[in-house]
């Protein structure tokens, strides 16, 4: 696994590493939710740090070859928080899962540092073979409410995905991911380790309404070359303003 996608802390071992990346997971809330009041509410009311908190100690046993009892407490923890995650699954410090309810995380998942996940997210397998089937999600990656990640990828540092995308491929550093199945956009302005989250969902762009009023543009212009129709001639196409409805036209399915 490349160091410049993924770098997993390991200084962070024994009973006292524990309570620190404890620690470092109640801070990366406080920065994220906007909901979040003080350190106490999020230790006690925090589903999403609880999964990660005792995915820790499965992982542990996992390692340990006491794998049984790692995956009776990672059921125990679903039960819980309705958060699940593979006692096998490598997961940085920082992680924060917001809401939660329905985050599947498989067996060979790696997570790298200061990730943010949303509700029913899905880090998923695409095979029944052996080894690493799962994907590898670089430092800072945001993943909206919904997306499925799924395969053996590697999800760039720096980059944010889409509600409800669909990602089966490897997406670069710095990129957003919209769209089934995810269509990749290289950021104009890249995110920086420096930056605060990258959490705006409402920044998406539209490919595909692009790409139709590109088109339909390009149709118009070339109707008034070949026949001198023109716009004004067919009153029931209107091409959508930015951050505008289309109008007039019904995309029946």
């Amino acid at each position: 696994m490349a160091t410049n996608i993924v770098t997993t802390k390991k200084e962070f071992t024994g009973f006292f590493g524990y309570l620190l990346m404890i620690r470092q997971d109640i801070k990366s809330a406080l920065d994220r939710d906007p909901a979040a009041r003080s350190s106490l509410e999020i230790m006690l009311l925090y589903p999403g740090l609880h999964a990660v908190w005792i995915h820790r100690v499965s992982h542990w046993l996992w390692f340990h070859r006491i794998k049984l009892v790692a995956r009776w407490i990672s059921q125990l923890a679903r039960g819980l928080t309705g958060i699940e995650i593979h006692p096998g699954a490598t997961i940085g410090a920082g992680l924060f899962i917001d809401h939660g309810m329905g985050v599947v995380i498989g067996e060979t998942a790696e997570i790298g540092n200061e990730v943010t996940l949303y509700h029913g997210v899905t880090l998923g397998g695409t095979n029944i073979n052996k080894g690493k089937r799962h994907p590898t999600i670089g430092d800072r990656v945001t993943i909206g409410a919904g997306a499925k990640v799924l395969g053996n990828i590697i999800i760039g540092a720096d980059s944010r995905i889409g509600a409800n995308a669909v990602v089966v491929k490897s997406v670069p550093e710095n990129s957003v991911v919209v769209g089934i199945p995810g269509q990749i956009v290289k950021r104009s302005h890249p995110h920086l380790a420096s930056d605060a989250p990258d959490l705006n969902h409402s920044s998406m762009p539209d490919i595909i309404g692009v790409t139709l009023k590109e088109l339909m543009q390009r149709v118009e212009g070339l109707e008034s070359e070949i026949r001198g129709h023109s716009v004004e001639q067919h009153p029931h196409i209107h091409l959508p303003e930015q951050d505008a409805s289309w109008e007039g036209i019904d995309f029946a399915i």
